[in-house]
C-alpha cells in the first residue's frame, strides 16, 4: 500500500537524523562538530561514508535509500540503528536522541522496536523454519504459548503454512528469505529495516517478494527504511526515495516527483530506463482546462497507464479533476502518445 503525498505529509516523523557523518580513518571519534568532520573528510587517510544526512521518515511509510555501491546506503541503514557508530549527528526515533541511549537502553529498543532483514537471509542453518522466526522472540523472554501463537500466524501470513519443520537448505531462496521476513515481523516491531533483501534472487522471485512486503504493508502498516540499487524497485515499493551519492543525499522525493524533476544528471541517470506512464499522473503533464464542459474526467491523480484507454477512445479531449474534485485541467491522446513514444525510445536506448 502506497500512500499519496498529501496523507504522508500529514503524518507523523517517526525516524529522523540530523548533520549525520560517518567518517573512517585516525582520530576521527574525537572530533566535536560537523566541521571538524568536513574538514578531516577532506584529508588523505579518511574516508566519508557519510556526509551531513538529513532525513524525516514518516510513520508507516516505505522510505527507500538508494544509490549505486559505495554511494553510502547501507551504512546509513546501519547508522540509523547503531548498529555503526556514527561519527557525528542525531538520530530521533519518537522524539528520543538515539545516540544518548546506554547500551542496555539500546538494546531494549532493538529488541522491542526495530527489526532488520538482510540481503542473504542470514537464517540459522541447524534451525527449522519455525525455530528461525522464534528466535528474537525467545532471546527476549517471551512465554512459550505466545511464541508458538505467533510463529503459526506470521508462518502463514508469509505463505509458508506447512512448511515449519523445513529447515533452510530445504527452502528455495524465495521462501528463505520470507522466513526472514517473517522472523523479523515476529516482535511486532515498529520499524524494519531491509538491506537490499530480494537482490540475491531472480527476477521473477524478486518480483514476487515485491508484491508480498506491499500485501504486508497494506495489513500491518509498518514505517519500513529499505535499501536498494535498483530504481524500479524503489519507485515500485517507495512511498519516498531518498537518492545517495558519496555519503550525501542529492535527492529526495516520491517517486513521481524524482522522475519528473530530477536534480541532476546522477539522478537523471536512474531515471532514464523507467516507463514514465507508471509513474507519472495525468494531473502533472495535463494543459490548462478550457471553459467548456468535459464529456469525460479523471483523476488527477490516476497515473498516466491507467487512464491512457479511456482517453484514446474519448472524443476529444478528457477533463482532469484535481483533489476537491475541480476541473483544472485536460489531457488527450495526443499527450499521451507523446510520452509513451519517448519511454519507449529511453528503453531502447538504455
Amino acid at each position: 500500500m502506497k500512500y499519496a503525498p498529501h496523507i504522508l505529509a500529514e503524518r507523523a516523523v517517526k525516524l529522523s537524523c540530523r548533520d549525520l557523518w560517518k567518517v573512517y580513518g585516525a582520530h576521527t571519534d574525537t572530533f566535536t562538530d560537523a566541521a571538524e568532520l568536513k574538514a578531516s573528510s577532506e584529508k588523505a587517510g579518511t574516508l566519508a561514508a557519510l556526509r551531513d544526512v538529513h532525513l524525516d521518515i514518516r510513520h508507516g511509510e516505505i522510505f527507500v535509500i538508494m544509490g549505486l555501491s559505495g554511494s553510502g546506503k547501507s551504512t546509513l541503514l546501519r547508522c540509523l540503528t547503531r548498529l555503526v557508530e556514527p561519527s557525528f549527528g542525531k538520530i530521533m526515533l519518537d522524539g528520543v536522541d538515539l545516540m544518548t541511549l546506554s547500551p542496555k537502553d539500546l538494546m531494549e529498543v532493538r529488541r522491542h522496536k526495530m527489526a532488520m532483514v538482510f540481503q542473504h537471509f542470514a537464517l540459522l542453518p541447524h534451525l527449522s523454519v519455525a525455530d528461525n522466526i522464534a528466535l528474537p522472540l525467545r532471546i527476549r523472554g517471551d512465554e512459550t504459548s505466545q511464541i508458538t501463537k505467533v510463529v503459526s500466524e506470521l508462518t502463514a501470513l508469509v505463505g509458508l503454512a506447512g512448511m515449519s519443520e523445513r529447515l533452510p537448505h530445504q527452502l528455495s531462496g524465495g521462501q528463505q528469505q520470507r522466513v526472514g521476513l517473517a522472523r523479523a515481523l515476529a516482535g511486532n516491531p515498529e520499524l524494519l529495516f531491509l538491506d537490499e533483501p530480494f537482490s540475491a534472487l531472480d527476477p521473477l522471485i524478486r518480483r514476487e517478494l515485491q508484491d508480498e512486503l506491499m500485501r504486508l504493508q497494506a495489513r500491518l502498516h509498518k514505517t519500513m527504511v529499505f535499501v536498494t540499487h535498483d530504481f524500479n524497485e524503489a519507485v515500485r515499493l517507495g512511498d519516498r526515495i531518498a537518492i545517495m551519492k558519496d555519503g550525501r543525499v542529492v535527492q529526495t522525493g516520491t517517486p513521481e516527483e524524482i522522475v519528473a524533476e530530477p536534480t541532476d544528471s546522477y539522478v537523471a541517470s536512474f531515471v532514464a530506463g523507467v516507463d514514465q506512464t507508471r509513474v507519472i499522473s495525468c494531473g502533472r503533464i495535463a494543459a490548462p482546462a478550457r471553459p467548456f464542459p468535459y464529456d469525460v474526467t479523471v483523476d488527477g491523480r490516476k497515473k498516466i497507464i491507467e487512464i491512457a484507454s479511456l482517453v484514446a477512445g474519448a472524443h476529444g479531449p478528457v477533463g482532469v479533476k484535481d483533489a476537491s474534485g475541480q476541473v483544472t485541467g485536460e489531457i488527450d491522446a495526443a499527450t499521451i502518445l507523446r510520452m509513451m513514444s519517448v519511454t519507449a525510445a529511453e528503453r531502447s536506448a538504455s
